[in-house]
């Protein structure tokens, strides 16, 4: 029970203290300057205990930076990358503005003019989109711990991001681009240079295009996950980078698979590996490390696209989005592609790429009229048929 008791300050002051024992049975006490207010606390309280809603002030004066903190100890588990960029977001954008605010205090109207002032200093939708996202989850951890109520983020809406377009290019625009990697233009530095040539850089496109193996997973693909006599391909790693390093670890979703080579492409990977050990990794720098993606795109992929002429929005990505609609030309069932890409549900797959299917819905509809004309006993010119 919380109680109300008259006290006079040196000064001569008569303040109201309210003393009560919290639910972790420990002596509480908040003092204030008139008895109704006391009176109101002290009723305010008890209900709260009693419904079990209480929270630790002392919690709630705790600062975001210290809730920040708190949370993101809990992301340990997480993939490098995906820890490295929660930490960016939370050191680059919330702590500027949020970092000494005690966590009780940051509500709707903070949280909103924390999210339209990074909306207007030039961040886009989807950056925008990740800080609340990240926001939510800190304060969420603070609800969760006792020291908010509530968490103001649920009351507001996350900004919708621009859709990403796909580029998808044709067999021939990937042998192209293919080729155009393998032979760049020669460079003219004080006098003709010997022309360079990147074969393997043109193989890696292949491989993605007519795989549909992600970036991260080629990059820490290895001899020994090639089976050549079969002509598939094991996808049981992924590489991305974080806090400076590549980072090497289980593929996205987590779901290892085996992808079904073309014969030509496994001849291609067969004299590419030649000697190589199977510890070795497929794809590697001039130096004979792993080939990062980032300096692949942007040196090779990028350049070598423009020249060919593909749409300048592609990017190394779309080489998986052409190996799937390749598929769908060819009549592969969703079940095929999705097992193929690695999805985690053929949802994901249908969802990506359910717009390139309008001609399995054409399929459907006249096979269902054909069962239909035959039940009925009628051909297509709507004439009944012998069917005694």
């Amino acid at each position: 029970m919380a109680s109300v008791h008259r006290r006079v300050t040196l000064s001569g002051e008569t303040r109201w203290d309210v003393r009560y024992r919290d639910p972790n049975r420990v002596d509480r006490s908040k003092s204030f300057r008139l008895k109704s207010e006391a009176a109101r606390f002290a009723a305010s309280v008890e209900a709260d205990i009693d419904r079990g809603e209480w929270l630790d002030p002392t919690l709630g004066r705790e600062s975001f930076g210290y809730w920040a903190e708190q949370w993101l100890v809990t992301t340990y588990g997480l993939k490098p990358k995906t820890q490295e960029g929660y930490r960016s977001l939370v050191n680059h954008h919330l702590l500027p503005r949020l970092a000494n605010a005690p966590v009780a205090r940051v509500d709707l109207a903070m949280v909103s003019s924390v999210l339209s002032e990074i909306s207007r200093s030039g961040a886009g939708a989807g950056i925008v989109g990740n800080i609340r996202g990240v926001l939510n989850l800190v304060l969420e951890q603070a609800r969760l711990s006792g020291a908010i109520r509530g968490n103001p983020v649920r009351d507001t809406k996350a900004p919708k991001k621009p859709h990403q377009e796909m580029v998808f290019l044709t067999p021939e625009e990937i042998i192209v681009v293919s080729e155009e990697i393998t032979f760049p233009p020669a460079k003219k530095r004080d006098g003709q240079q010997p022309r360079q040539s990147f074969h393997e850089r043109g193989l890696q496109v292949r491989f993605a295009g007519f795989t549909g193996v992600r970036a991260g997973e080629i990059t820490a693909l290895k001899v020994s996950a090639l089976d050549l006599t079969t002509m598939h391909v094991r996808v049981l790693l992924s590489a991305s980078e974080a806090y400076g390093h590549l980072q090497i670890g289980p593929p996205k979703t987590w779901r290892r698979r085996s992808v079904p080579l073309p014969a030509a492409l496994a001849d291609d990977l067969s004299a590419h590996v030649g000697g190589k050990r199977p510890n070795e990794f497929v794809f590697t720098s001039a130096r004979g490390t792993p080939v990062r993606q980032s300096n692949f795109h942007a040196r090779h992929f990028k350049p070598a696209a423009i020249r060919a002429g593909i749409d300048p929005r592609v990017r190394f990505h779309d080489l998986r989005h052409s190996y799937a609609a390749m598929l769908i030309a060819q009549g592969a069932h969703p079940r095929a592609i999705m097992e193929r890409l690695g999805h985690s549900s053929i949802q994901v797959t249908l969802d990506t790429y359910g717009h390139l299917f309008p001609e399995l819905e054409v399929h459907i509809t006249d096979g269902l009229d054909q069962v239909y004309r035959r039940v009925q006993g009628r051909d297509q010119a709507g004439r009944t048929l012998d069917i005694a």
